[in-house]
């Protein structure tokens, strides 16, 4: 269901820089995303979906007492077991010269519904000087709380990532895509406007309430025909 792509183009070494660069912690959700795409073909990913019985935890900490990871855990599971008891967790606690030079943790959430969409959310502490100090209890407790509310959001694409998703429609064939997203937030909102100035591809918006389908918010169903980007650099045979 979820629109994933495979980059076989130098574009793909590019967002992929980039994205890495902007911030590591994103990299895992990023990962998860592109890994389901197909590059340049046509997107039709509109079906609604439930939750699978499994929500993949990856807690980290650098530099600091390894107790501040499993009192993350702790605390996001206070939330998530609520709902659901598989929760499966992961651990990497860095320590010495592989650390870096930056202590503090952090908490990646991700769940996977049944036909294959991943939706995440993640929170990370203050660095060091910078804001007020986070306790390890808070951070799990609103990663938990903001990951239920991209479930309650929905759509094919978590709301990090509905901007990505967007480009890679306009980039894609010049054939029609679709994906059913959750509320816009505010960013991609200013994205579309973005797309239009560079690429002239306007969507057509449809939203579409909550229902016996759709649970949660209100869904809107964005379409579009892509500009159908190609590598120049390619071989011709």
């Amino acid at each position: 269901m979820l629109l994933l792509l495979s980059f076989f183009n130098p574009l793909s070494h590019v967002c992929s820089h980039l994205l890495t660069e902007r911030c590591t912690s994103k990299v895992l959700h990023t990962h998860l995303f592109l890994d389901s795409w197909h590059w340049g073909e046509p997107v039709s990913n509109f079906s609604p979906s439930r939750m699978a019985p499994l929500t993949v935890d990856c807690r980290y900490s650098v530099r600091v007492s390894p107790q501040m990871a499993n009192r993350i855990v702790d605390s996001a599971r206070s939330i998530l077991n609520k709902f659901i008891p598989d929760i499966y967790i992961y651990t990497d606690h860095m320590k010495g010269v592989s650390s870096g030079k930056s202590p503090g943790f952090g908490l990646s959430l991700v769940a996977e519904t049944t036909n294959g969409t991943f939706l995440s959310a993640e929170l990370a502490s203050n660095p060091q000087g910078q804001g007020a100090a986070v306790l390890p209890e808070d951070l799990g407790r609103n990663c938990a709380k903001l990951l239920l509310e991209e479930i309650y959001r929905g759509g094919c694409v978590d709301s990090t990532n509905q901007s990505l998703a967007l480009l890679l429609m306009t980039l894609g064939q010049q054939d029609v895509s679709k994906v059913l997203l959750g509320p816009l937030s505010p960013y991609t909102i200013e994205f579309l406007r973005h797309l239009k100035s560079f690429f002239q591809i306007m969507f057509k918006i449809e939203t579409k309430p909550c229902g016996e389908e759709l649970k949660g918010g209100d869904k809107v169903l964005m379409a579009c025909v892509g500009v159908g980007f190609s590598n120049l650099s390619k071989t011709l045979k």
